[in-house]
This record gives C-alpha cells, sequence and structure tokens, in this order.
C-alpha cells in the first residue's frame, strides 16, 4: 500500500509540518477543515508544498522521521528543489483524481457537418 511523506504549509509559509499519510488528498481535507487544530496561530495549514510517495509504511516512516529531524533550512531546500515557486500541489492532486475518477476516456470535439 502506498504511503506519503509530505509538507503543508500556510500562506504565509511560517509554519512548515511534516506529516505521513496513507491518503494524502484525505488528509489535506482534514487540515482545510480544522485549521487550528494542531497550532494556536491564526495561520490555517493548507498548503501542501511537498509529497514523497513511498511503497511501504516502513519506508514511509523513516522517511517522516528523517524529514522530521531536518532544519527549516533543510526543509526549505527540499521544497525548493521540486517546487521552487511554493505552489500548492494539492491543486494538481484534485484535478488527477477528478480526471481518473471519470475514466481515461477523454470526449473529442466533432465537426459539425455543414
Amino acid at each position: 500500500m502506498k504511503r506519503y511523506v509530505y509538507i503543508i504549509t500556510d500562506r504565509n509559509r511560517t509554519s512548515l509540518h511534516v506529516g505521513m499519510s496513507a491518503d494524502l488528498l484525505k488528509t489535506i481535507s482534514f487540515y482545510r477543515q480544522m485549521p487550528n487544530l494542531f497550532f494556536d496561530s491564526p495561520g490555517q495549514l493548507s498548503r501542501l508544498v511537498y509529497f514523497e510517495e513511498l511503497r511501504t509504511e516502513a519506508d514511509a516512516l523513516y522517511r517522516f522521521n528523517l524529514i522530521s529531524r531536518f532544519t527549516r533550512p533543510q526543509k526549505e531546500k527540499l521544497i525548493r528543489d521540486v517546487n521552487p515557486d511554493w505552489l500548492d500541489l494539492s491543486l494538481g492532486l484534485d484535478y488527477e483524481k477528478m480526471i481518473l475518477s471519470a475514466g481515461t476516456h477523454v470526449p473529442m470535439r466533432t465537426k459539425k457537418a455543414a
């Protein structure tokens, strides 16, 4: 079963939270519904800026523990290496999920007979 290790932040990039999940979209949705559950700050952790997909729970746990011990500059470098503009990657995951759930059939436009 796939596991994900991720880094999520607020819109001002003041907090970087490392987590591990089996369902990344569900986890991100949870963060958005419960903005102040983990932190007292008004910053809502809602931007997925980094994630890795790992094959086993043991691999994910190892990677989670490693990234959790990173200093802030190390985490920022990790993020910038794959996401230099700190874009919210969950938007792409939402779109990908919609495409996959709709099936592989993509409607084609047909020319109308003149």
